[in-house]
């Protein structure tokens, strides 16, 4: 029984984890209308942009965390500005920016490729302690992931309903339309938008490298199918079901993990997008709004 309630909390860690990433490509869903397939590359390159900032220049990790979360949101809005913005402006369908977001992955997983190379890389941290809270064991870096994680969703809570750009971008997920003719400028509100998921996108990935360990070109590619089926759970293009889709997937592949090898536990998270598709593919927030 000990083993579950230790998984329960590395899958507390997860969930943090799969909350920022998942929420990050929510957001983004809701305003643009199209899912991002390049989302698991910005996770990817926040965790190179901290970690030239912790290991070429000396800075410490909770520093170069919110230097990589910065830079990679700039890079979603560069990378809007220039590539797909000239697509959603000429009103291409939604499969056919799927499939240019699909093509911006393989490009900026070889510009990574090219960039830093194959090789697994670490952040230069001190040793971590291991810290017993009731039945959990983490260590003090698992739970400033997950404060971390707390704090960013009350962050995008208030966001979303305290402030006028919360609100814009709530309108332009209920009706695009509508929105631009009450007076709201939806170029604006994308841009923020995208900002707002990469730096999101960028903590995700600085924690999930953290998390793991080491990581390299290819980690934030291969973590994506989890984020789309905690996404997809919680109903896509919606915050606090991304939130809870997190924290389901989370617990449930860390506990799978006992009964299973840890090589097949985000099969877990597979079969539960499977099922979710077959009997409720609008997820478990069903809602007329989006946001």
């Amino acid at each position: 029984m000990l083993i579950y309630l230790h998984a329960l909390g590395f899958g507390l860690v997860t969930a943090s984890i799969l909350a920022l990433a998942s929420v990050a490509l929510t957001l983004q869903f809701g305003v643009t209308n199209y899912v991002n397939f390049a989302h698991g590359e910005l996770l990817t390159f926040g965790a190179y942009f901290a970690w030239l900032a912790n290991s070429h220049y000396g800075w410490n990790i909770w520093l170069a965390l919110l230097v990589g979360a910065i830079l990679t949101g700039v890079l979603a809005v560069i990378l809007n500005l220039i590539v797909l913005q000239p697509f959603t402006k000429r009103q291409y369908p939604v499969l056919f920016m799927l499939v240019v977001t699909f093509g911006l992955s393989l490009i900026l997983s070889n510009v990574l490729l090219a960039a830093f190379g194959a090789d697994f890389q670490r952040y230069t941290v001190p040793p971590d302690t291991q810290y017993s809270i009731g039945p959990f064991l983490l260590t003090g870096s698992q739970l400033i992931i997950i404060g971390i994680a707390i704090v960013a969703m009350a962050g995008v809570h208030v966001l979303l309903n305290y402030t006028k750009v919360g609100k814009a971008m709530r309108a332009m997920s209920d009706n695009p339309a509508l929105a631009r003719n009450c007076g709201i400028d939806t170029e604006l509100v994308t841009n923020f938008a995208w900002l707002l998921s990469g730096f999101l996108a960028g903590l995700a990935g600085v924690v999930l490298a953290l998390n793991i360990s080491s990581f390299q070109p290819a980690f934030g590619g291969d973590f994506l199918f989890v984020i789309f089926a905690a996404v997809i759970l919680g109903g896509i293009g919606r915050p606090y079901g991304a939130m809870v889709g997190a924290l389901v997937i989370g617990i449930v592949t860390e506990i799978s993990a006992i009964p299973l090898s840890s090589d097949y536990k985000n099969d877990a998270a597979f079969a539960i997008l499977v099922l979710v598709l077959l009997f409720r593919p609008q997820g478990i927030f069903a809602s007329e709004g989006k946001a």
